[in-house]
């Protein structure tokens, strides 16, 4: 068995420098980027602003150090959501399982989040709900081979279906899709506890 070399991943880098080199690609459309791909931890930059109403269903803990700026977490639980601030400085550790949303109205925000790995047979989950009830309009499950390619796929196979394939079955409302803002504004309504502050 021969042991990986001390730089099997890269040399030492100067992350500020790392950041500048790749601050084309923490902004919309691609908005992250990991820094060693091949790496048994999935360490990534995430960059705001962002534009999500899917809540990620992680097999794994999620580990965030929001350093610069502020976003914060959507959680979806039992037909309720409510929110967790993450400001300038926080770290924060999310269990496995936890459904959550990014939310990063800031441009030029940027969070380190540190996962694990799937190895073949453990899947990711993306899930949709509504904004009126709370209640689960679709699943999507993933095996997560690339955290940056895989993402926009899942999404794209939601956003891209039809109205009634977006019709939550719990009270009849229609998922607005695309409109992000639409279902931002029906949420807080809905779930004042929600509402950005």
């Amino acid at each position: 068995m021969t042991t990986p070399s001390v730089y099997h991943y890269s040399p030492p880098l100067n992350f500020q420098n790392w950041l500048h080199d790749h601050q084309h690609r923490l902004q919309p459309p691609v908005g992250n980027q990991q820094i060693w791909p091949q790496s048994d931890l999935i360490c990534t930059v995430v960059g705001g602003p962002n534009q999500r109403t899917d809540f990620h269903d992680d097999p794994y803990e999620e580990y965030f150090h929001q350093f610069k700026g502020n976003a914060s977490l959507l959680i979806a639980d039992r037909g309720k959501f409510e929110r967790v601030n993450l400001r300038e400085g926080d770290v924060f550790l999310l269990p496995a399982h936890v459904r959550h949303s990014p939310q990063r109205p800031e441009p030029g925000s940027l969070c380190t989040v540190i996962e694990r790995a799937r190895p073949a047979g453990v899947v990711d989950a993306f899930e949709w709900y509504c904004a009126e009830c709370g209640g689960l309009v679709v699943r999507r499950e993933v095996q997560l081979l690339s955290i940056v390619e895989d993402l926009p796929k899942a999404y794209a196979a939601f956003y891209d279906s039809s109205d009634a394939d977006r019709t939550c079955a719990h009270c009849g409302a229609v998922h607005p899709g695309r409109d992000w803002q639409t279902w931002h504004r029906r949420c807080a309504a809905q779930f004042p506890q929600t509402a950005e502050n």
